[in-house]
């Protein structure tokens, strides 16, 4: 039997990903009750990108399912430099009963998930951040009950975090307005693929007009540090302020899923201000996590 993997949001049925936000609220709600069901369970955690929230919230929740996790770094292992994916996945698979992989290419943790005999978790590729996903629905959900039918705003570049937010609208059934400077919209694919639920829309101010959530990210990401000063001069007119969120309905939230530059992306005000709920949303990535590998363990529980 193939193992379950989770690569994109794509993975997840709508059932499946309502489950994951509910049951992600449910561990959150009993924090201090750990229930522990994957018990001697071992999850390889593959980093070729650096990370904060990624790397703490899976090793934390795997220790409070009653697993354990190993950390590996790019420096750590032969992934992909002295030996194939392809054979390094049969190989760690054989070993551990699941693995997360931080990566850039999302060819790459495909190829791995082909071969690989236990379930592949994408913890951020350069095209997708699924993970992340779980963690904003989960608090959206916290927050307003239901996110189906609102309006969402993305502002700024149409990257993974895009895309992903891309897949959530059309599988929970909400809409969203892309906001972006001409050259950095999202693939084209992965848009058409969402059909009407997805909307560009070049004004800021106009593209959150009675939004229901305001989202954003860094400007450049991990790997565009070199283009750091020619992003900033094409999104300076891509920051969330004050005078963009009052735009937004009177009860939007503020999203983002960090680290975040302030006086870039986002106004301070902003960020630290009473519409903000960046802090439940970092935190989320625990309870979110601990849902999934709960939910992909199963069949080994």
């Amino acid at each position: 039997m193939k193992p379950r993997h989770f690569l994109t949001l794509q993975d997840l049925s709508k059932h499946e990903f309502l489950h994951l936000i509910h049951r992600g609220i449910e561990f959150k709600k009993n924090r201090h009750n750990h229930q522990q069901p994957l018990q001697h369970m071992t999850l390889a955690m593959i980093f070729e990108k650096s990370s904060t929230r990624t790397r703490v919230s899976f090793e934390a929740g795997m220790t409070q399912l009653g697993g354990h996790a190993i950390f590996l770094s790019s420096k750590d292992t032969q992934l992909g430099r002295g030996e194939p994916v392809e054979d390094s996945a049969r190989v760690i698979s054989s070993m551990v009963d699941g693995v997360m992989i931080r990566t850039h290419s999302h060819d790459m943790l495909t190829r791995f998930a082909s071969y690989a005999s236990v379930p592949v978790i994408n913890a951020l590729t350069d095209s997708y951040h699924p993970c992340q996903l779980l963690a904003d629905m989960q608090t959206y959900v916290e927050y307003r009950s239901e996110i189906k039918g609102k309006t969402v705003t993305w502002v700024g570049d149409g990257n993974n975090m895009c895309h992903s937010y891309i897949n959530a609208a059309k599988i929970l059934d909400f809409n969203l307005r892309i906001t972006c400077p001409k050259g950095y919209e999202p693939d084209p694919s992965i848009v058409s693929n969402a059909g009407d639920r997805i909307e560009i829309v070049r004004d800021p101010q106009q593209a959150c007009v009675d939004a229901d959530l305001v989202t954003t990210d860094v400007w450049a990401s991990m790997g565009q540090e070199q283009e750091q000063h020619e992003r900033v001069n094409a999104f300076k007119d891509y920051q969330v302020t004050a005078s963009v969120m009052a735009n937004a309905k009177q009860d939007a939230l503020f999203m983002h899923c960090l680290p975040a530059h302030r006086g870039e992306e986002v106004a301070a005000d902003v960020i630290d201000g009473h519409q903000s709920v960046v802090w439940d949303q970092a935190e989320n990535r625990l309870h979110a996590q601990k849902a999934l590998l709960e939910f992909l363990f199963a069949e080994k529980t």
